[in-house]
């Protein structure tokens, strides 16, 4: 059975929206829950980037789904760091959490004051990382000098069963090297061809475990609205690697959106208003070889609406009711025929 998990978005909505997101999804039928873990949004119309790590506590504590983050170790953050994140986690929430270990992205990194490596550089960081993580989750003392440097580091609380390491890639190339280390892969939607390839050189590079695909979706009533959601708030992202990896803050982005066509939104994203086409869209996907789907809606409500529409309960749950029609969607149209399509 396929699992159908929603995407938590920190770069487009405050975390207490988010949270409040992620109980109704369960609450709709999501099997599973996902999240970015950004220092910065793609673009200033998004307008937000809560701290992933204290949100996924709050979110494994108020649902009972499983919940995975990307992260990037080794520059923003030290890998002992993340190790010690991930044991905690998987300590209180057994089976429950999962972190993909990728090589970062400059919008997020260059805050250091480090330079942002090569891509190779990156790469080999990355390896080295995923190499200390492995060994403290296994409760082993660790010292490593290289591209990272650790000084005889150990995790004195761990979990039963470690996390897994699962491995993010956008390229063939990227999934088939993750295959040496990963305990799964994660990947986002693009041309189906190039989906195809991504699965497949995972797949004969050896590659174990789960494959995920997150899709980024803008639903709305009306086929227009959704389009102009689309734009405003993923249209800088149609560009993709290496530009998407090299920009350094959210302006540069913004600086690209003229030069977006209303084709290259509707190649990033699932622009739909249909729910029934949108499951056959989504299960069509599912279809070139995953094990799971995150569905990422890209439309939230504007940044400042709690500012300006202030509960007259302050201890009430700030919601997005814009995420909100579309889980009541999802529950009561999208997920019944999506789990019927990928039977």
């Amino acid at each position: 059975m396929v699992t159908i998990g929603f995407h938590h978005s920190h770069e487009q909505v405050h975390p207490g929206r988010l949270l409040a997101a992620a109980q109704r999804a369960q609450e709709v039928g999501f099997d599973a829950g996902m999240c970015s873990d950004h220092l910065a949004p793609w673009s200033a119309a998004q307008g937000h980037s809560g701290f992933a790590w204290s949100w996924l506590g709050a979110a494994l504590a108020t649902t009972s789904l499983p919940f995975g983050v990307v992260n990037a170790p080794g520059q923003r953050y030290h890998p002992v760091i993340v190790a010690q994140a991930a044991a905690t986690l998987a300590a209180m929430f057994p089976g429950r959490f999962w972190v993909a270990l990728g090589s970062g992205e400059n919008l997020n990194e260059h805050v250091t004051g480090d330079g942002w490596p090569p891509k190779g550089v990156r790469d080999a960081r990355l390896r080295e990382c995923v190499a200390v993580i492995r060994a403290l989750l296994a409760g082993e003392e660790v010292s490593h000098d290289g591209l990272v440097r650790v000084d005889r580091a150990k995790l004195w609380t761990l979990p039963d069963e470690p996390p897994a390491l699962i491995g993010p890639a956008v390229t063939p190339a990227t999934a088939a090297a993750h295959a040496a280390w990963a305990d799964g892969l994660v990947t986002v939607n693009q041309d189906p061809q190039r989906l195809r390839e991504v699965v497949a050189a995972y797949r004969e590079a050896g590659g174990r475990g789960t494959i995920a695909l997150q899709v980024h979706v803008s639903w709305a009533p009306d086929e227009a609205q959704a389009l102009a959601v689309a734009r405003e708030q993923w249209g800088v992202q149609v560009f993709g690697p290496p530009l998407a990896w090299d920009l350094d803050l959210p302006e540069s982005f913004d600086a690209l959106a003229p030069h977006v066509s209303d084709d290259a939104v509707r190649g990033s994203v699932l622009v739909e208003h249909d729910p029934a086409r949108l499951a056959d869209r989504l299960a069509a996907l599912v279809g070139i070889g995953f094990d799971a789907v995150y569905v990422h809606q890209v439309a939230t409500d504007p940044r400042s609406s709690d500012e300006k529409h202030p509960s007259a309960d302050p201890t009430a749950t700030p919601r997005d009711a814009t995420l909100d029609r579309f889980l009541d969607m999802a529950g009561e149209h999208l997920l019944p025929a999506l789990r019927e399509a990928t039977a």
